[in-house]
């Protein structure tokens, strides 16, 4: 599903936080969203908070795709969004993804995701859920 034209692609960094070694998920969603016509960067394995603030700031993204599968989603994508406030940053999408529990869900978007994708969740709605969302963020 490619994206819908806008002034520019979408530039998208896809994060894997804390002391998570486990990236094939994220890298199938590099290439997703590679081939949906998105520019793609990568924060590598085991980036912090404040790293992961430091790259979409300098590279200006339009979006956050964080990662986790080892249970500190509920430390770790907080201070994201903390982070990211304190720089000033708050017109990017944030979302999240990972094994993380339902019931986390709903605290998470309290705190600033605006959406946790979960296992299995279809490539089609990850893209349309940022197009969509990068557009309202763009109209702003």
């Amino acid at each position: 599903m490619k994206q819908k034209a806008t002034s520019r692609n979408i530039k998208i960094l896809v994060a894997k936080l804390g002391l998570d070694g486990h990236d094939r998920g994220a890298l199938v969603l590099c290439r997703a969203f590679r081939d949906a016509g998105m520019e793609v960067i990568y924060s590598g394995l085991f980036a912090t908070p404040d790293r992961i603030a430091q790259i979409a700031e300098d590279e200006d993204v339009d979006a956050v795709a964080m990662s986790l599968l080892n249970g500190a989603h509920g430390t770790l994508f907080p201070r994201v969004v903390k982070t990211l406030k304190k720089k000033g940053i708050k017109d990017v999408l944030i979302v999240g993804g990972g094994v993380i529990p339902e019931i986390d869900h709903k605290d998470l978007v309290k705190s600033g995701v605006d959406h946790v994708f979960g296992p299995g969740t279809p490539l089609p709605t990850i893209i349309e859920h940022i197009n969509t969302g990068v557009a309202k963020l763009r109209k702003i």
